[in-house]
């Protein structure tokens, strides 16, 4: 097993460029190349745990013997997130990986830079959204249909360009000191009442707040959405750099509430124990506030292998893969048959198959104007 990890920080570009938050890197194609492999390192404890072969005698795991193929990944999804589930499939498939790591839109638009030269064979993102980007351009391949097939509908693209392997909804965290029951709002719309006046964080550069914002505008239209944040603003609305941050400061106290995915609350109640003192509740069933934003994979036209790279995707909706995502990161598996961790409310209504996430390509770029003008970032 060979895995190589080459990291990137964001790049600028035309779809987000958040002038004030983001560090100008150039991201050539020479980075990727200048990564080395691990040396065939043993898997990481959470890789190990989560193959699925029988350990030898040493209590080491036995991998499968290299079959001299490559697949090359560019990851959107974070490193902690994904990174054991991918050592994993390397371990069990004895296919050799490369993963680059960044930002999921800045990694879409460096492969639409090099076109179909792009080493990339697997690209993996925090949403449909930088996936569609793609596609509008021409540079992506199709899933093998048994692929697709392991997905309800809703939860792949309609072309099969695209398969989303795990979800994450968007919810309200609360500190259990500081906001009763009674204060608690029933839709995001509420949060605008003076009764929230400097009391909710947004995470508005943060990529999941942007597929979300996306979405908004999608489902109600650019004024009334454009209008919701800046009343968000004119309510003293809080900027944080990005979900986890809003769930550590909910948690300590810092601030009474805010919008971020489901998942982070959870690991940091895991983590912290009952000093955590925080929650997330859900909006109504309808609200945009319960989407569920899928993550998505794909298979570059150019790959240069598409029997391997459709052997990874399938890993990542497999039995083991499914359940280290809802069981370890707490996430919604997608994979038919999987059931989510007890612990994770039922989804229903928008947070399922209501959202055409094929059409939202190319609407990032005015997500990010709007919200860059909004006036979050000063706050």
């Amino acid at each position: 097993m060979t895995t190589t990890n080459c990291s990137t920080g964001r790049t600028p570009h035309r779809l987000f460029r958040f002038v004030a938050t983001i560090l100008t890197l150039t991201l050539g194609a020479s980075l990727l190349a200048a990564c080395g492999s691990d040396g065939g390192n043993p898997l990481s404890e959470k890789a190990a745990a989560i193959v699925s072969s029988g350990s030898n005698t040493d209590g080491k795991v036995d991998c499968a013997d290299g079959r001299g193929k490559m697949v090359t990944i560019y990851s959107g999804r974070t490193e902690y997130l994904i990174g054991p589930i991918l050592d994993a499939f390397a371990c069990e498939s004895g296919i050799d990986i490369r993963v680059r790591w960044g930002n999921s839109t800045d990694l879409a638009v460096l492969i639409g830079e090099e076109g179909k030269a792009t080493e990339a064979d697997v690209f993996l993102s925090r949403s449909p959204g930088p996936v569609g980007f793609l596609e509008g351009l021409g540079l992506l391949g199709t899933i093998d249909g048994a692929v697709l097939d392991l997905v309800e509908p809703q939860n792949r693209a309609s072309s099969g360009a695209w398969i989303g392997f795990s979800g994450r909804k968007r919810v309200l965290v609360r500190n259990l000191d500081m906001v009763t029951d009674a204060d608690l709002p029933t839709s995001v719309f509420d949060l605008t009442d003076e009764r929230y006046r400097g009391r909710v964080a947004l995470p508005a550069t943060n990529g999941s707040f942007e597929d979300w914002f996306t979405v908004f505008r999608d489902q109600h239209g650019d004024e009334v959405a454009t209008q919701w944040l800046h009343d968000m603003v004119d309510n003293d609305a809080e900027y944080y750099p990005n979900n986890r941050a809003i769930v550590e400061a909910a948690g300590r106290g810092e601030i009474d509430m805010g919008l971020v995915n489901h998942y982070y609350q959870y690991q940091e109640a895991a983590a912290a124990g009952d000093k955590h003192r925080a929650e997330n509740h859900d909006f109504g069933h309808t609200d945009i506030g319960s989407l569920l934003i899928i993550t998505a994979a794909t298979v570059l036209e150019t790959a240069e292998d598409y029997d391997a790279a459709n052997e990874l995707i399938a890993y990542l909706l497999s039995p083991q893969a499914q359940s280290y995502f809802t069981n370890k990161t707490f996430e919604y598996p997608l994979s038919a048959g999987v059931a989510p961790n007890p612990i994770l409310p039922a989804l229903t209504a928008l947070e399922i198959g209501s959202v055409d996430f094929d059409t939202l390509g190319g609407g990032f770029e005015e997500t990010e104007r709007i919200i860059r003008e909004s006036g979050i970032l000063a706050g």
